[in-house]
């Protein structure tokens, strides 16, 4: 098939470049001409580990192509709308402007018979507001939501966990169907489930996946809470309490909390459009969960302030990761780069170091001293703050660590080290809800 992506940023340029693995024939489209000649080299403007691979191989069996143009979307049986709704200026609810911009831009080349196909995490309500637009073009429109995992996102677009698509009733929803079916033909022939339904329920279906897994993730720091005033162990708490098959253990693990570009903004976007909706009482708790991940981040400052004997100024503290979780370059909302950015407000000599978001780092916050390796960064620290779970740094030996920075405290924001073999090297070792 022929198929066209509209917006090649961390989630267009991902399905793009999949889709062409997979087969298709796909030209990928966005107005950033810097972010187009990348691609069209076959470098990704991010790190996603697998990306450049798979980019390298589709370019070069002439099945994917990048432009700025979009007159060369047309001719594509299939459009997917795949570009940001980053939340609104000094509000919680989402930007969709360039949504609607890329559906107006996309109007004059449609031909009847033609799929656009919404991939961008939108509010309830935005697909049946999209297909007035639609209206005279002959097009059928279809909500396809996307559940990528950044670090593996190439794998979960060529071999995803489910499709869901939201269609309209009758004839536009059968059509829309088939056409799916055929995009998605591999993973359906590899029996991946499939849920058929309607726009709102398709919306709804990615907000309510990043509630819950919000809502998790907070309970257990919400306990971790509880854990440090009581000396019980949060770890423990969620080993014990994860062995339940209604609750089960992933996502349960206590730290300095979540962050990027999709659980934050979309938790807070999900409260407006249900304040929208004369039903904000729904997911009132959502504010909760959102307010105690971000207690989690003073949290490590006031550590790091405590082990400094609250006189931070001059003092070397240095912060192990900077993304906001392991194997990618994202910045956006993340609790390390915070905590960083905190701690240098305060005074304290903050060094950072980060596998791959150094640079990104760099650009928003360049008053933070960077450090290319962990090992130039440990040198002479009083503090050592782990706040990205990197393999790297959980797999940091601490006797050798101890020869840089010795009888530093190590404070552990994701839970992910052995206390007792940090505490055999000489270190003072501070978990989150850990006793």
């Amino acid at each position: 098939m022929k198929l066209s992506v509209i917006g090649c940023g961390y989630l267009g340029a991902v399905h793009a470049a999949s889709m062409a693995e997979l087969g298709h024939e796909v030209v990928g489209v966005d107005v950033d001409w810097q972010k187009i000649g990348l691609l069209a080299e076959g470098r990704a403007p991010f790190f996603e580990p697998g990306l450049p691979e798979v980019l390298t191989s589709a370019i070069a069996t002439g099945r994917l192509t990048f432009t700025t143009d979009m007159a060369e979307a047309q001719g594509a049986s299939v459009h997917f709308i795949a570009v940001g709704t980053p939340q609104r200026k000094g509000e919680a609810a989402a930007d969709l402007s360039y949504v609607d911009s890329a559906v107006n831009a996309l109007l004059p080349y449609l031909s009847s018979g033609d799929l656009v196909v919404g991939k961008s995490t939108v509010p309830v309500g935005t697909a049946s507001r999209l297909v007035e637009k639609l209206n005279g073009s002959g097009a059928d429109l279809a909500w396809n939501p996307e559940f990528l995992r950044e670090g593996f996102a190439v794998e979960d677009t060529i071999r995803p966990d489910r499709l869901v698509y939201g269609v309209p009733e009758g004839e536009g929803g059968d059509r829309a169907t088939a056409l799916l079916n055929e995009v998605y033909a591999t993973a359906i022939a590899n029996e991946t489930p499939l849920v058929v339904t309607d726009y709102a329920t398709a919306e709804l279906v990615k907000v309510s996946a990043n509630a819950f897994l919000a809502t998790k993730i907070s309970f257990i720091n919400a306990m971790a809470e509880i854990a440090e005033v009581t000396g019980a162990d949060v770890t423990k708490l969620a080993d014990a309490i994860g062995f339940d098959a209604r609750i089960g253990r992933r996502f349960l693990n206590a730290g300095v909390g979540f962050g990027g570009g999709c659980l934050p903004k979309d938790i807070r976007a999900f409260a407006a459009r249900a304040e929208e909706l004369g039903r904000g009482q729904s997911v009132a708790f959502l504010k909760e969960v959102d307010a105690i991940n971000l207690r989690r981040r003073d949290r490590v400052v006031e550590l790091a302030l405590d082990a400094l004997h609250q006189e931070p100024l001059g003092k070397k503290v240095t912060v192990l990761g900077l993304s906001f979780k392991p194997d990618s370059d994202d910045v956006r909302d993340s609790p390390a780069l915070d905590v960083a950015v905190r701690l240098k407000g305060l005074g304290a000599d903050v060094i950072a170091t980060d596998p791959q978001a150094i640079e990104n780092s760099r650009r928003l916050h360049p008053q933070l001293a960077f450090e290319e390796t962990t090992a130039a960064a440990l040198t002479g620290a009083s503090v050592v703050v782990l706040v990205t779970e990197w393999s790297e740094y959980r797999d940091l030996d601490p006797s050798e660590v101890a020869q840089l920075a010795p009888a530093a405290t190590v404070i552990d924001g994701r839970n992910c080290l052995d206390p007792q073999a940090w505490r055999s090297a000489g270190f003072t070792y501070v978990g989150l809800g850990r006793p």
